[in-house]
């Protein structure tokens, strides 16, 4: 969203945001070609509302990451995606993962956790290892050239 100053036919630039600490939101925008400059005020709940979306007023305070969007709408992923499933030691080729790896596991950032997770399961399962440890992992990833990852 963008505001135009309407004698100037300008985009408005961000100048300034103010918390008054009564719940409200002041934004300050002005036409860098003629200087008017115009406030937005929000209600409490439209503050709180645009809040709860993680909506920022004012620009970006930090430069855009490389896949910001995939990673930020990948976080939190579900907990229960990494614990074997009940049938999991029953089925032929079915990789157990011992406390320790599944500890380290979770050191990894979760928006590429699941992918980490599929190729050590993928190496064991191809070489017939059972049980996954972080033996196995420090293995796989000098085997796999992943050691600078």
């Amino acid at each position: 969203m963008k505001f135009l100053c309407i004698p100037c036919d300008h985009v408005m630039e961000f100048v300034e945001r103010q918390l008054p600490g009564d719940g409200t939101l002041a934004a300050v925008f002005a036409c860098g070609k003629c200087q008017r400059e115009m406030a937005l005020l929000t209600n409490p709940m439209e503050t709180q509302f645009v809040s709860s979306m993680g909506i920022k007023i004012g620009g970006r305070e930090v430069p855009t990451q490389p896949m910001e969007v995939t990673r930020t709408s990948l976080e939190g992923g579900s907990d229960a995606a990494f614990r074997p499933s009940p049938s999991a030691g029953s089925s032929p080729g079915a990789v157990e993962w011992s406390p320790d790896a599944v500890e380290r596991l979770q050191r990894v950032p979760s928006f590429v956790r699941g992918m980490v997770k599929r190729i050590y399961t993928d190496y064991a399962r191809e070489r017939e290892i059972r049980v996954l440890t972080p033996e196995v992992m420090d293995t796989a990833r000098s085997e796999l050239g992943l050691e600078g990852m």
